[in-house]
Parts: structure tokens; sequence; C-alpha cells
């Protein structure tokens, strides 16, 4: 199924605008799965199960995963999202940023080897750092547009002409020229509403990817206001370790699931 198609579903499904970050932690599992070989799968595999009746996607970031040595429980982990819960698209957050040849291996790794439904991609490089994930039109390519930290401003505030800055020339770009095949998202943060606001203006109902919320400090309120759709819908707003790290023992999935509920629900308030 084609991302888009796999993520509009999933936000009527689901009733949902909640995208749920798995960023693993071991120093920060519960005692229980200390210790284990395929600890980093069965946390997340408890995260996953205990959320995905309230999200609209998943978004495992790949340095937790390499960092430990454990890309084969990544392999794992988007298999058994995709076994479990086919229905909910998986972005591998990797922000990849080269061209040629390598890219395309990036490519190849995100897609097939991994089987991720997105990727984040940082386009700093230009159109050709982009272009060999664009050959898999079935599949989502969400780039980097106004980054959530507050060092961003150091490039993407930028006049590039005109009184363009770097940021509205990338979202201009992604939306008309680069997205031949209808399958490209930006990432913009939750800390700059009015940035937000700004992208959606540019982009018109473009899925735009919202980090930011919880320990970054974005406000939800602010956030749906500058960036939901026309229907309601537009935004995968992240969260990561408000939810992932809820509770700290035997319970942890049931606590990530209160966690994650709360969110949902404080997102459709405003919708």
């Amino acid at each position: 199924m084609h991302f888009m198609t796999a993520l509009r579903a999933a936000w009527q499904s689901r009733d949902s605008l909640l995208c749920v970050g798995l960023d693993p932690d071991p120093g920060r599992f519960p005692a229980h799965l200390q210790g284990r070989p395929d600890t980093i799968l069965e946390f997340c595999k408890g995260i996953v199960d205990a959320t995905a009746d309230l999200v609209c996607s998943f978004k495992p970031q790949i340095a937790y995963f390499a960092a430990q040595r454990a890309e084969d429980q990544l392999e794992a982990l988007i298999d058994h999202i995709h076994a479990r819960h086919p229905d909910i698209p998986v972005i591998l957050d990797a922000k990849r940023g080269d061209i040629g040849s390598t890219a395309s291996q990036y490519a190849v790794e995100a897609f097939e080897r991994f089987r991720a439904d997105a990727i984040t991609v940082n386009p700093y490089m230009g159109r050709d750092s982009v272009e060999p994930y664009l050959e898999y039109a079935d599949k989502g390519v969400i780039l980097l547009c106004r980054t959530s930290n507050p060092g961003g401003s150091d490039l993407q505030f930028l006049d590039v002409g005109g009184g363009e800055r770097l940021f509205e020339r990338v979202a201009r770009l992604v939306a008309t020229e680069w997205n031949a095949s209808g399958n490209l998202g930006l990432v913009v943060g939750a800390t700059f509403p009015n940035e937000i606001a700004r992208v959606r203006e540019l982009t018109g109902d473009m899925p735009l990817l919202v980090p930011g919320i919880g320990a970054q400090g974005g406000d939800i309120g602010a956030t749906m206001h500058a960036g939901r759709t026309a229907n309601g819908t537009g935004l995968m707003i992240n969260s990561s370790r408000a939810i992932l790290y809820a509770g700290n023992g035997e319970d942890y999935a049931d606590a990530a699931r209160r966690a994650a509920l709360e969110t949902r629900d404080a997102i459709n308030a405003h919708r």
C-alpha cells in the first residue's frame, strides 16, 4: 500500500494524529528486561502492542538500535509491526543525507532491508540527494524543513533571496518540483508554531511530521492550530520519551498506553 494511503487510513481508523517514536535506551528499561539479548525488541514490542490502536504511525530512530548493535532487532520489530498491525505505517527516522550510489544504498537499507514505509531525509545536498528515495514511489520520504532544535535557526532562517528563508525554499521545492509521486512530507518542529503555519501555507495538505511536544516544550494546541488541515488531519505529532518511559516497572507498557491515550486525546481536543 502507498504510504500516503496508509497514513490517511490510519488517521481515520485510529482517530489519531499521534506518532509514537521508538527511541529505546536500555539504561531506562524495566529491571525484568535487563540483560536479555533481545531486550530492545521485547521492550519496543511491548510499547507497540499497547499503543497500536491509538496511533497513526510508529517512528523507530535507527541510531538507538545501531548504537547497541541491534539492527537485527530493528528488522524484527518492523516485521512485527507489519505482521500484527499492518495498517500502521512505520517511519524510519534516519535523517540520511548523501548523493549518488551512497544515497541509493541508504534507500535500499530503509526500504528493502528494514522494510520501512517511509524515511526521514536531510535535503541539504539538494534534489539529487533525494532522488534515489523517490524511485520507491509507494514509500514516504519526509524531508527536514524547520526542525525543533534551537540551532536549526542558524541555517534554516537564512535569507536565500527575495526575503525567502531557507526553510521556506525547502517547503516550496518539496511541495512542487520534487513531489511528482505525491509521496513527500516535511519535518516541522512543534517548538515553532509560526513556522508550522507558514509551511502549511506553502504546501497545502502535505503531511507534516511534528516532533517537539513533551520534553522539548512544544504546545499541542498551538501546533494543531498552525498545522492541521481543513479536515482536521495532515499531521503526525511525535512523542517519544514521554510515552516510552511513562513507567519503569513490569507494567511499563500499560503506563505507555495511558500516556499515549492522554496525548492522543489532547491532540483530538484541538481537531
